[in-house]
């Protein structure tokens, strides 16, 4: 006899198991296979008064946010129990709260009470690999391959993506060894190997499993595009030889030649790229992937004729997303300065991945055009679907302030968005930039330290922190260099980052190399901020006569900059 979950409990028990379905990165048992397997290993157990509390006090903790209560209690009773769906329900709290520990600790009683569980294991190997605990994983990751069967090739595709978040590149290069030896005649297996040794830089390696794998399956267009991605690494020449060679033996490898295509972009070569444009074309006139392909590609050329009439044709062949192509179109038009025909196409967009970047493009839009109060009320209405969602529309609305000038209703809005997102990192970071613009230094530092917590990685965090601060204490110019020096490591062709470290070189008395950074600045984005300290550091420096060109060439583009309009107040007297 299974557990036995009565009335209420009954139907709160099964919410709590609904919460958040375990992500399974290799392929599971049939669901037929896999619902008599469980039901046969469920404990012979009756549900007591005592389990019942402690089910309520599990759940009544997890709901009003008491993490460590709710989840103890889960452990509690899922050793008490020995029932792998109370482990199970444990697991996903924990994951659901962002504590992987406790996590662990569940998935472990979750694969003791039920070893045969394809998705205890597959959370067990997750979790390991998250605590860096590879020798451990080894074993699940073993029996996970061992019993999928004909999913073999699926379980090695996607091994990858469970080990990739681990730090520890060459221990997970040696561990997909491992797994992939007993599978010397499986392509997919030589494929996983290959991208294992490529995040370890074993660069020769991963070229050889790749040739390994593309010779046990020659037609095989993944791994050519990722042989010649490998190869590129090297020269762009050879992945060209390589993929020219590859289509010539099958022609109708639609993505090969796109990626082709784009290579030869890259490379400049217009006129080959073109010809590959034209044969997608010409072999696929009714297929609106291909014609979907060759409107990006002619994007990247800035060739926005022929890039909108491929999307139209895609969408009159019945593209899988149209809105993601009507997105594009509103963007042509935008670009054309056909802003009604821009405004139509964004408002068309009514589902899909690109439904919430539409809609912010057209209040945007509304806007620029006059219309603010219509855009923020068309922002304000949106239905959100996501807590990320919902940081991307209170941004939109806080751009929008910002552009009328409201600087203090935008940081009010996000300040307001951060209480009940408090560690979103775009919040956070646009929220810091609208601080400083209203003299709340202390809040712009105190948020990009919380997002450089969060995230260290985010290098326009490091970056907007140094510039901040040269902007706000000339005696910290040495603590902004070393921010903007880390920004630079982690993004180093970003121009604004570059403007920011030629800028702060300024500020500190080295002009020339302050001047150097912000030519190369200017020279990859004329943005009007870089333009507004290049001209001053060229002024100062005896050079007025360009530093006016250059102000006033960018006014000209960007009229009304306050950037631009502040610093040639101040020179140009």
């Amino acid at each position: 006899m299974s557990l036995k979950v009565p009335g209420a409990l009954s139907l709160l028990f099964l919410a709590a198991c609904s919460h958040l379905p375990a992500k399974t990165p290799l392929k599971a048992e049939k669901p037929a296979e896999k619902k008599e397997s469980e039901q046969s290993r469920l404990p012979n157990q009756d549900l007591t008064p005592s389990m019942l509390f402690d089910f309520l006090l599990a759940e009544t903790a997890l709901q009003r946010g008491d993490t460590e209560i709710g989840l103890r209690t889960y452990l509690k009773l899922a050793k008490s129990t020995q029932d792998p769906r109370v482990a199970q329900r444990a697991t996903e709290a924990a994951l659901q709260a962002r504590q992987p520990a406790f996590a662990l600790e569940a998935a472990k009683i979750w694969t003791e009470f039920d070893p045969e569980s394809i998705p205890a294991r597959q959370m067990m190997a997750a979790l390991l690999v998250h605590f860096d605990r590879l020798d451990e994983a080894r074993p699940h990751l073993e029996k996970l391959l061992a019993v999928a069967g004909d999913k073999i090739d699926d379980a090695f595709m996607q091994l990858n993506s469970l080990l990739v978040r681990s730090p520890n590149k060459s221990a997970i290069f040696e561990l997909v060894q491992q797994l992939a030896q007993p599978y010397p005649d499986l392509p997919e297996a030589h494929f996983a190997e290959s991208q294992a040794a490529w995040f370890a830089e074993r660069f020769d390696t991963a070229l050889e499993e790749m040739k390994k794998a593309l010779a046990l399956r020659p037609e095989w267009e993944m791994a050519a595009i990722y042989e010649g991605r490998i190869l590129a690494r090297e020269s762009n020449a050879r992945a060209i030889e390589f993929f020219d060679d590859y289509l010539k033996r099958y022609p109708k490898a639609n993505d090969t030649r796109i990626t082709y295509a784009r290579l030869l972009l890259a490379e400049r070569d217009y006129s080959k790229a073109r010809e590959q444009f034209q044969k997608l074309l010409t072999e696929n006139p009714d297929n609106p992937d291909v014609a979907v392909a060759v409107g990006l590609l002619s994007l990247e050329l800035q060739n926005y004729d022929v890039a909108e009439s491929n999307f139209k044709r895609a969408l009159e062949l019945g593209y899988r997303d149209p809105g993601m192509v009507r997105f594009y179109l509103g963007g042509i038009s935008e670009k054309k300065q056909q802003i009604p025909q821009a405004l139509n196409w964004y408002r068309s967009v009514t589902d899909g991945t690109q439904f919430i970047p539409a809609q912010i493009k057209y209040a945007i839009l509304l806007s620029r055009t006059g219309r603010m109060k219509e855009g923020l009320q068309h922002l304000q209405q949106l239905p959100v679907a996501n807590d990320q969602q919902r940081a991307q529309v209170i941004i939109a609305e806080a751009q929008l302030l910002r552009e009328s000038g409201a600087y203090r209703k935008a940081f009010q809005l996000l300040s307001s968005g951060l209480e009940k997102l408090p560690d979103s990192p775009e919040l956070l970071y646009d929220r810091a930039l609208a601080a400083e613009k209203i003299g709340k230094a202390d809040i712009m530092e105190q948020d990009l330290r919380k997002l450089i917590g969060l995230r260290p990685d985010h290098a326009h965090a490091y970056n907007a922190l140094g510039y901040g601060i040269a902007e706000h204490s000339s005696r910290r110019l040495p603590e902004a260099l070393e921010l903007i020096e880390k920004a630079i490591k982690l993004s180093p062709v970003d121009p604004y980052i570059i403007d920011s470290l030629g800028w702060v070189h300024y500020r500190m008395g080295d002009i020339n190399q302050g001047l150097s950074y912000l030519r190369q600045a200017f020279a990859m984005n004329p943005d009007p901020e870089i333009a507004a300290h290049l001209g001053e550091v060229l002024w100062v420096q005896g050079m007025k006569d360009e530093a006016k060109e250059i102000w006033q060439a960018a006014l000209k583009n960007h009229p009304g900059n306050e950037a631009l309009i502040g610093v040639m107040k101040r020179f140009m007297k």
